[in-house]
């Protein structure tokens, strides 16, 4: 007999709140966590949401995938950024690999995934899609089998960064709700040899909620009215999960796993607004409100860098013969580049602090550079601090994020837990993201 695997996945989810904090408070977690091998997940370098389920399922780096962030450079002459999609990946997944071997794969909601391609068995689309007027279903007659059940499929919750928060949590528990009823049905009446899903929800209430229960964070108030939210959303989680392991086959494998973890904010660095006043940005004009920084709005032939803004920073040279107005001699590329990071490695914090913030070379993150990569890929204050892509701040710091509330940044610390039917495994050990990938390809295709 072919061996089963169900892989349950949580974004965004930390290992001090799901294995120790709370652990107790999570009944189904607790009893299947004293049965298998447990620990920390080390995310990727950039810790964030593509590509770090893609490296999981490929085992490999943002590097080879020349995939770094939801939106990427289509070639060096183009300074904007595209939106990654399923075409945006080259490599081969697990779910193509044992697709090919005659193993059936139901591949549900794991980003990039839209548009959905073909593989043995089913595959429907994540976060990513637009909306549910697409075709966000393989098979394509699937999509109208899940309507006509569970009425309009919930992609996301599109404005998770909102002060509404009564609003936002209602979102919440609807799309995991949605979401866990989809893959219990598709449990029971659907074949199945691998089935991994994605759960965006845990990662939505940590940028919702996340000040309102952190003790530390720096807008925490005592007594707040969300103070328990997280924690309820997370024995809500647990209670969802029972039910799935309840139908679950006794002889399968279960995973549960993240991408990344979560910690609290403290600020944003304004990058762009750095390089301005450190004189290597150049603005035609210097907007009177906070926008997007606009590629048609830099004087390219007085800019030397610049940069994007999101849970992680991205910097970029403007190369001579590489960018169509380029302005970096390629002789003088290592040093300008050198220089650059030094600096921004020296921003402290609103006080005046040392916040150990790295901005690292892409070739010493991962074995091999594909696609069009950033210049230097910046960590600021160990991901206590988010990069701001904004200009017309005029600061250096923010205290409000520019895309909307949000207080959480990610972590390099995930979770993952396996759960072995023959009980060979318990016990702490703790892994990297890539090495998920191997796990998966070793139990499956042992049997083929």
């Amino acid at each position: 007999m072919k061996k089963r695997v169900f892989v349950i996945g949580l974004d965004g989810v930390p290992f001090n709140l799901f294995f120790e904090e709370w652990l107790d408070d999570l009944k189904n977690i607790k009893k299947l966590k004293e049965q298998s091998q447990y620990g920390i997940l080390e995310s990727i370098i950039p810790p964030i949401t593509v590509p770090a389920w893609l490296s999981m399922i490929s085992g490999k780096s943002p590097g080879e995938l020349g995939i770094y962030g939801f939106r990427n450079r289509k070639d060096y002459q183009d300074y904007s950024l595209g939106i990654t999609t399923s075409y945006s990946v080259r490599e081969e997944t697990i779910l193509e690999e044992l697709s090919k071997k005659g193993i059936n794969v139901i591949a549900f909601a794991i980003p990039p995934s839209y548009p959905p391609k073909p593989l043995r068995g089913i595959r429907i689309s994540c976060f990513l899609t637009p909306d549910s007027k697409s075709q966000y279903t393989y098979p394509a007659e699937l999509k109208n089998e899940i309507e006509k059940k569970f009425g309009e499929y919930v992609f996301d919750v599109r404005k998770f960064r909102t002060e509404d928060k009564d609003w936002l949590l209602k979102e919440i528990y609807k799309m995991t709700e949605q979401r866990f009823d989809i893959v219990k049905y598709l449990i029971k009446n659907k074949e199945w040899d691998l089935f991994f899903f994605v759960e965006m929800g845990p990662d939505r209430i940590h940028h919702g909620f996340w000040k309102f229960f952190d003790k530390n964070h720096r807008k925490y108030e005592k007594g707040n009215k969300y103070e328990n939210e997280i924690k309820r959303y997370y024995i809500y989680l647990d209670e969802k999960i029972g039910e799935l392991l309840e139908i679950v086959p006794d002889d399968a494998y279960i995973l549960i796993v993240s991408d990344h973890g979560a910690k609290g904010m403290d600020g944003g660095i304004a990058l762009n607004e750095w390089l301005i006043q450190n004189g290597f940005l150049k603005l035609k004009n210097y907007p009177g409100k906070i926008q997007r920084l606009e590629v048609d709005n830099i004087d390219w032939t007085k800019t030397v860098a610049w940069g994007e803004g999101g849970y992680y920073g991205r910097l970029f040279l403007n190369v001579k013969g590489r960018e169509k107005e380029g302005v970096i001699d390629n002789k003088d590329y290592k040093k300008v580049r050198r220089e650059i990071k030094e600096a921004i490695e020296k921003i402290p914090d609103e006080k005046g602090n040392r916040i150990n913030t790295i901005a690292y070379y892409p070739e010493e993150l991962y074995p091999d550079i594909k696609g069009y990569p950033p210049d230097l890929i910046i960590i600021f204050g160990d991901l206590k601090w988010r990069s701001i892509g904004s200009v017309g701040i005029k600061e250096l710091y923010t205290f409000e994020n520019d895309t909307g509330p949000d207080d959480a940044n990610h972590s390099m610390e995930g979770i993952y837990l396996i759960y072995y039917p023959d009980s060979q495994k318990k016990g702490r050990e703790d892994l990297k993201i890539y090495d998920i990938y191997s796990i998966l390809k070793d139990i499956l295709q042992s049997e083929t």
